[in-house]
Order: structure tokens, then sequence, then C-alpha cells
């Protein structure tokens, strides 16, 4: 993978994210931005203890999706205080994905004002991730395409980005958001994915109250290295041309797969995953003869 610092800033001004990163789609780290809330003291685990922490949460770990179940499925349940005392007193895997703030815990939404920016966001689902220190998320891209300003919380946490124009060298699965589940992005293995080392992203390392614009479609692998929690506010797809992409991607890509994964389970999983390398090595092979005939 060729790996590019992210242009990093401590302040900027609606114009400049709009003319320079919202408009050419391009991502930027804004340090510190959620500091600027009245009430940035209050985003910390042991306010969520607090408020939530008999509330019973799914979690989820390191692990592949069982082809046998569903993949919202989570590996086990607790009680939220019991999640953050685990995560805080041992290396964990366990995360929490997708709580919604306006169903779990709407007081919540009192200590935080929207960034403006310049563009609207969906506010219907401005949504919280947890992790312990050894949690990461398979690399993916959002199905809705919103564009995201993401903030991270408490612990660090690294994140790898991708354009979308970069999926022919992630080994993309078919009918799927995801790459396949066997590369380790913290030491990528390029004899088993040759492919992968000419991807061309993104290295960002966020800390307490940083904000990510990570524009619609863009992939994206979190490592939390720290036990820790964000927030990721969307915007909703208004462009018609991404508002047909993102319909197509809900209604049919999604319940495609899920009907052949429900009939065909474990083969149905494995051809995707052949699928998956076979396009890239095609994609490779393409790249390389293109380049060699230039040089």
């Amino acid at each position: 993978m060729i790996l590019s610092p992210i242009d990093t800033v401590a302040h900027i001004s609606k114009e400049d994210f709009i003319e320079n990163y919202f408009k050419p789609q391009k991502p930027i780290l804004i340090k510190g931005l959620a500091r600027q809330w009245k009430d940035f003291d209050k985003w910390n685990l042991d306010y969520i203890y607090q408020k939530v922490g008999n509330q019973e949460v799914g979690l989820y770990d390191n692990k592949p999706a069982d082809p046998n179940k569903a993949t919202n499925e989570p590996v086990t349940k607790m009680r939220f205080k019991d999640y953050i005392n685990l995560i805080r007193s041992t290396p964990s895997d366990l995360r929490i994905f997708f709580y919604i703030i306006t169903d779990h815990l709407p007081e919540l939404l009192k200590n935080f004002s929207y960034p403006d920016l310049g563009f609207k966001y969906f506010k219907r689902i401005p949504t919280l991730f947890f992790g312990g220190s050894e949690a990461r998320v398979l690399m993916h891209y959002d199905i809705d395409l919103g564009d995201l300003l993401h903030f991270q919380f408490e612990g660090k946490k690294r994140v790898v980005l991708f354009a979308p124009d970069q999926a022919p060298f992630l080994y993309k699965v078919p009918l799927s958001v995801h790459t396949v589940y066997n590369i380790d992005y913290e030491n990528p293995d390029y004899e088993k994915f040759p492919a992968l080392k000419y991807a061309k992203g993104y290295e960002i390392f966020m800390e307490h109250g940083d904000a990510l614009f990570m524009p619609s479609g863009y992939w994206h692998f979190n490592r939390y290295l720290e036990a820790g929690f964000s927030i990721s506010l969307r915007s909703f797809p208004t462009h018609p041309s991404r508002l047909i992409n993102m319909l197509n991607e809900v209604f049919v890509i999604r319940y495609t797969d899920k009907i052949m994964r429900k009939l065909f389970k474990k083969k149905w999983v494995d051809h995707k995953q052949r699928n998956a390398f076979k396009k890239s090595q095609k994609a490779l092979q393409h790249y390389l003869s293109t380049h060699s005939s230039n040089a």
C-alpha cells in the first residue's frame, strides 16, 4: 500500500472546506474540532457509563462473520457498564457497532452542535461506535454513500482511507461493501495479495476530539489503538447519480446478497472471495502491463 499523510488543520473556514475538500471529495483531518462544543467535557466513557450503563448492547469481534448466520448478528451481549469496565481493564477486540443516539441516548444530542461546514447533515442517525484496544473494523465503505464527519474520543485510533477508484486493488468482494476477510492492513502480505501493494491511500492517527472528513464511497479501515469511541455525522446523498447508486446498494445489491447467503451459506461466501481475488489480479495485470509499456 502506498499511504500518504492526510491534509491536517487546526481550523478551517466553511468556504475553504467547501472549495478544497467537499467539492473535490478530498478527505481532511481537523484537529480538536469537537473541543468547540459547549459540553465537550461530557464526551467520555464515564458519561456513557452513568447514563446508559444498564442497557444491554450487542458486541462484535475481529473474526469474520459466520456464513451460517446473519451478517449483523452480534457475537455476544452484555450490559454497557460491564463492556466499558472490560475494555478499560484489559485488551479486547470487542466493539459496539452503529449505536443510534436518537434511539438509545437522546440526551447526548444536547452535548454537541453540528459543525457549520456547508453541507447538510442527516440528523436522524448520528451514530456511536466503541472499541477495545485490539478492535479493528474490516476495510469497507458505507452503504448509504453519505459524506461523513467522523469524531474520535478517549483513545487513539488509526484509520486507513482509499478513494473509490482504488477498489480494483483492494480485493473488493462482489455484492458487498467490504474487501476479503483475510487481509491484514497492519501487516499486509503482498505475496498473497500483490495488487494491494499498488493501492494509493491515506494513513491517519486520530486523538480525542479530532474530526475526519470521509467523502462519499471512501474505503476505510479502523484500528482502535486504545479503548475509545467515536461518532459519525453523515449527510444524505443529494446528487441524483449518488442517490441512485445508494438506492441500488441498499435495496438491490444488499438484498440479493442476503438471499444468496441464506440459500448457499459458506459456498456463496467462498465464491465471492474467489471472485474478489480474480478481479484484483486482473486489475493488477492491466496496471503492470500499462505502466511497463509507458516506461
